[in-house]
């Protein structure tokens, strides 16, 4: 007797798509035919996929025809990634088209596909259409500022997005005048992300005007711009009187200390800001001073990141004068900035008082086993630190034995990063005898210090006779 779809047991039919994967199942078995698609229904795979990450697949237009038919008919899917696919525009047409008539999809990631103008224009059309989708990923494309203005002008209109991710485009001061003119009306966009999108200051001047009037969006990412002094001088305008943005990332613009010092005057004012990013802006101690007064007077703001800059010895010295009066900064990152034993010094009394601060990241600089032994005496008496990361700071056994000697009293450090330097043998063996007493840390990075193999297996099995959930990491 021949066996079609028609009269094959539900059940057996369930054993056939236990073999299956998940794109084939919402893809090729669905829409054959009327029965095959009830019984899909029931099973219980695709009644509870919510989530199908199809991540360099190499989907293309046929895939995506095929896929994009499925979002038409399916309503269990709300997570989407389609990374990496090479959906170019032609095949954006097809699932834009779905997006008109999909009710569950929330999430969808379009990063790196080569769409451009045409594409963002098929999905502005999409935007104005759809009410479940709330965020969307457009990093890593080639959508120029005509591109954008179709997607600004559906935002005008969308209720529903609230993350947009345009990372690695081509918005230009053009785009984000459209953009501006959109945050201006639309309500519920809180994140938008225009990293590396060649935004200079005029851009920023638009962003920054619309975010004067704007009262929704709490983060935006214009890292890796050029949006140079006079660009963070118009941001400054806006954080001056914008109540609803509280992080703002601003890496890599080439701001230098008179952008700083710009952005500071809106920090004393400003009470929402909880993050900054100033990583790589050629900021000096002059920058870092201005940051200081800023800090003495501003209670909202919780991370300061200052990676890759110039501060030097003297600009800690600032920092850590304003962090003894200052209440509410919890992470500082001081990563590549040039400070050795001097600095670490001036940080010393600055620990030992303050209650706030849990973060302090020191990575990439040359602070030695003198400013280890600097560190080590606050954190014997601080008890708010729980993360201290020393990567690549030339500290050798002698850095380690005060380290140790500090963990045996303090009670609070959870992660320690000393990937990197020069500890040896004989000073993971130091920090190995005085883990014996600390019962708090739980992470602990010694890669990369010349430890011998045979001292490595030792010590991790004499850490964890006394303490289970503390992890050592011996990467070589």
């Amino acid at each position: 007797m021949a066996l079609s779809l028609h009269t094959l047991p539900v059940e057996l039919i369930y054993r056939i798509l236990d073999h299956l994967d998940e794109l084939t199942i919402i893809c090729s078995c669905h829409l054959v035919c009327t029965r095959l698609d009830a019984i899909i229904d029931t099973y219980h795979r695709y009644q509870t996929l919510t989530t199908l990450d199809l991540t360099s697949n190499k989907i293309g237009l046929e895939g995506t025809i095929y896929l994009a038919h499925a979002l038409q008919q399916n309503k269990t899917l709300t997570i989407l990634n389609l990374k990496h696919n090479k959906i170019y525009d032609d095949a954006i047409k097809y699932l834009a088209d779905a997006l008109q008539k999909n009710n569950t999809l929330t999430i969808l990631n379009l990063d790196s596909n080569g769409i451009a103008n045409q594409g963002a224009q098929y999905l502005g059309n999409a935007l104005r259409m759809n009410k479940t989708l709330t965020t969307l990923n457009l990093d890593f494309n080639q959508i120029g500022y005509e591109g954008i203005q179709h997607l600004a002008n559906a935002l005008q209109q969308n209720k529903t997005l609230t993350t947009l991710g345009l990372e690695n485009n081509q918005t230009g001061d053009r785009g984000a005048q459209y953009l501006a003119d959109a945050l201006q009306i639309n309500k519920t966009l809180t994140e938008i992300n225009l990293r590396l999108n060649r935004i200079r200051a005029q851009g920023a001047q638009y962003l920054g005007d619309a975010l004067q009037q704007n009262e929704t969006l709490t983060a935006l990412n214009l890292g890796c711009n050029e949006i140079c002094a006079q660009g963070a001088q118009y941001l400054s305008n806006t954080l001056q009187i914008n109540k609803t943005l509280t992080k703002l990332n601003l890496e890599i613009n080439e701001i230098g200390d008179e952008g700083v010092h710009y952005l500071t005057n809106a920090l004393k004012q400003n009470e929402t800001l909880t993050t900054i990013n100033f990583t790589h802006n050629k900021i000096t101690s002059q920058g870092a001073e201005y940051l200081a007064n800023a800090l003495e007077r501003n209670k909202t703001l919780t991370t300061l990141i200052l990676k890759h800059n110039e501060i030097g010895d003297q600009g800690v010295e600032h920092l850590a004068c304003s962090l003894r009066i200052n209440k509410t900064l919890t992470t500082l990152n001081l990563d590549f900035n040039q400070i050795a034993h001097q600095g670490v010094q001036h940080l010393v009394n600055t620990l030992q008082q303050n209650k706030t601060l849990t973060t302090l990241n020191l990575e990439n600089n040359q602070i030695g086993d003198q400013g280890v032994q600097y560190l080590a005496a606050a954190l014997q008496i601080n008890k708010t630190m729980t993360k201290l990361n020393l990567e690549n700071n030339r500290i050798g056994a002698q850095g380690a034995q005060y380290l140790g000697d500090a963990l045996r009293q303090n009670e609070t450090l959870i992660t320690l990063d000393l990937s990197f330097n020069r500890v040896s043998s004989q000073g993971a063996q130091y920090l190995a005898r005085s883990l014996e007493q600390n019962k708090a840390l739980t992470m602990l990075n010694l890669s990369y210090n010349h430890v011998d193999s045979t001292i490595q297996q030792l010590l991790v099995t004499e850490i964890l006779q006394n303490n289970v959930h503390l992890k050592v990491l011996f990467e070589s």
